[in-house]
Protein backbone atom coordinates (compact mmCIF):
# COMPACT_ATOMS: atom_id res chain seq x y z
CA UNK A 1 0.00 0.00 0.00
CA UNK A 2 1.72 3.31 -0.85
CA UNK A 3 2.49 5.89 1.73
CA UNK A 4 0.86 3.21 3.99
CA UNK A 5 0.60 4.66 7.77
CA UNK A 6 -0.83 4.14 10.90
CA UNK A 7 -2.14 6.50 13.09
CA UNK A 8 -3.96 6.73 16.73
CA UNK A 9 -7.57 7.62 16.37
CA UNK A 10 -9.82 7.87 19.84
CA UNK A 11 -13.58 8.34 20.18
CA UNK A 12 -13.87 10.34 23.61
CA UNK A 13 -16.06 10.26 26.19
CA UNK A 14 -18.84 12.15 25.16
CA UNK A 15 -18.87 10.35 21.74
CA UNK A 16 -19.13 7.19 23.53
CA UNK A 17 -21.77 8.50 25.88
CA UNK A 18 -23.62 9.74 22.43
CA UNK A 19 -23.60 5.98 21.42
CA UNK A 20 -21.10 7.75 17.85
CA UNK A 21 -18.46 5.01 18.02
CA UNK A 22 -20.06 2.99 15.56
CA UNK A 23 -21.12 5.99 13.26
CA UNK A 24 -17.67 7.12 13.55
CA UNK A 25 -15.86 3.14 13.26
CA UNK A 26 -18.14 3.30 9.99
CA UNK A 27 -16.62 6.49 8.34
CA UNK A 28 -13.29 5.21 8.66
CA UNK A 29 -13.73 1.82 7.08
CA UNK A 30 -16.13 3.42 4.59
CA UNK A 31 -13.01 6.22 3.51
CA UNK A 32 -11.03 3.02 3.08
CA UNK A 33 -8.78 2.70 6.30
CA UNK A 34 -8.36 -0.77 8.14
CA UNK A 35 -8.30 -1.01 12.32
CA UNK A 36 -5.90 -2.43 13.30
CA UNK A 37 -6.52 -2.58 17.23
CA UNK A 38 -9.15 -1.26 19.20
CA UNK A 39 -10.25 -1.09 22.76
CA UNK A 40 -12.68 0.34 25.16
CA UNK A 41 -11.57 1.41 28.70
CA UNK A 42 -12.07 4.33 30.87
CA UNK A 43 -8.20 6.25 30.81
CA UNK A 44 -6.75 7.19 34.48
CA UNK A 45 -5.21 10.18 35.68
CA UNK A 46 -1.69 9.27 34.86
CA UNK A 47 -2.04 8.04 31.41
CA UNK A 48 -4.28 10.86 30.82
CA UNK A 49 -1.76 13.37 31.52
CA UNK A 50 1.15 11.50 29.95
CA UNK A 51 -1.24 11.70 26.86
CA UNK A 52 -1.91 15.62 27.16
CA UNK A 53 1.66 16.49 28.43
CA UNK A 54 2.28 18.62 25.87
CA UNK A 55 -0.69 21.21 27.21
CA UNK A 56 0.95 20.81 31.07
CA UNK A 57 1.49 24.64 31.36
CA UNK A 58 -1.86 25.58 29.56
CA UNK A 59 -4.88 26.86 31.69
CA UNK A 60 -6.96 24.34 30.01
CA UNK A 61 -4.59 21.20 31.00
CA UNK A 62 -7.07 20.01 34.20
CA UNK A 63 -10.26 20.70 32.04
CA UNK A 64 -8.50 18.26 29.48
CA UNK A 65 -7.69 15.57 32.01
CA UNK A 66 -11.05 15.86 33.81
CA UNK A 67 -12.91 15.60 30.57
CA UNK A 68 -10.72 12.25 29.14
CA UNK A 69 -11.13 10.45 32.23
CA UNK A 70 -14.74 11.33 32.74
CA UNK A 71 -16.30 8.00 31.06
CA UNK A 72 -14.91 5.11 28.76
CA UNK A 73 -13.25 5.89 25.10
CA UNK A 74 -12.60 3.53 22.43
CA UNK A 75 -8.68 3.92 21.64
CA UNK A 76 -7.91 2.93 17.90
CA UNK A 77 -4.91 2.34 15.40
CA UNK A 78 -5.91 2.89 12.12
CA UNK A 79 -3.90 2.12 8.82
CA UNK A 80 -3.92 3.37 5.62
CA UNK A 81 -2.45 5.58 2.80
CA UNK A 82 -0.90 8.78 4.28
CA UNK A 83 -3.41 7.92 7.87
CA UNK A 84 -2.40 10.40 9.72
CA UNK A 85 -3.62 13.64 7.26
CA UNK A 86 -6.46 11.71 6.33
CA UNK A 87 -8.13 10.96 9.46
CA UNK A 88 -7.32 14.95 9.87
CA UNK A 89 -9.70 15.95 7.07
CA UNK A 90 -12.29 13.04 8.13
CA UNK A 91 -12.19 14.47 11.45
CA UNK A 92 -12.57 18.16 10.43
CA UNK A 93 -11.46 21.16 12.05
CA UNK A 94 -11.03 20.87 16.19
CA UNK A 95 -13.71 23.27 16.50
CA UNK A 96 -17.11 22.29 15.47
CA UNK A 97 -18.23 25.34 14.34
CA UNK A 98 -15.30 25.63 12.13
CA UNK A 99 -15.79 22.07 10.71
CA UNK A 100 -16.57 21.09 7.25
CA UNK A 101 -19.96 19.47 7.26
CA UNK A 102 -19.29 15.98 6.19
CA UNK A 103 -16.38 15.59 8.25
CA UNK A 104 -17.04 14.20 11.92
CA UNK A 105 -17.19 17.11 13.89
CA UNK A 106 -19.04 19.41 11.21
CA UNK A 107 -21.91 16.61 11.42
CA UNK A 108 -21.92 15.67 14.82
CA UNK A 109 -19.75 17.86 17.05
CA UNK A 110 -21.26 21.35 18.95
CA UNK A 111 -18.60 22.49 21.48
CA UNK A 112 -15.16 22.62 20.71
CA UNK A 113 -14.61 20.79 24.63
CA UNK A 114 -16.74 18.20 23.50
CA UNK A 115 -15.71 17.30 19.83
CA UNK A 116 -16.47 13.32 19.47
CA UNK A 117 -12.82 12.24 18.47
CA UNK A 118 -8.96 12.88 18.47
CA UNK A 119 -6.50 11.99 16.13
CA UNK A 120 -3.12 12.05 16.07
CA UNK A 121 -1.59 15.33 14.60
CA UNK A 122 1.89 14.52 13.03
CA UNK A 123 3.35 10.55 12.23
CA UNK A 124 5.73 11.75 15.32
CA UNK A 125 2.50 11.91 17.91
CA UNK A 126 0.91 9.01 16.52
CA UNK A 127 3.83 6.58 17.18
CA UNK A 128 4.04 8.20 20.93
CA UNK A 129 0.36 7.94 21.42
CA UNK A 130 -0.02 4.47 19.98
CA UNK A 131 2.73 2.99 22.29
CA UNK A 132 1.03 4.87 24.85
CA UNK A 133 -2.21 3.44 24.61
CA UNK A 134 -1.13 -0.17 22.93
CA UNK A 135 2.56 -0.30 23.63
Amino acid sequence: MPNSQQTFIMVKPDGVKRRLVGEVIKRIEVKGYELREMKLFTIDETLAKKHYAEHVERPFFGELVDFITSGPVVAMVVEGPDAVAGMRVLMGATNPLEATPGSIRGDLATLIGENIVHGSDSPQSAEREINLFFG
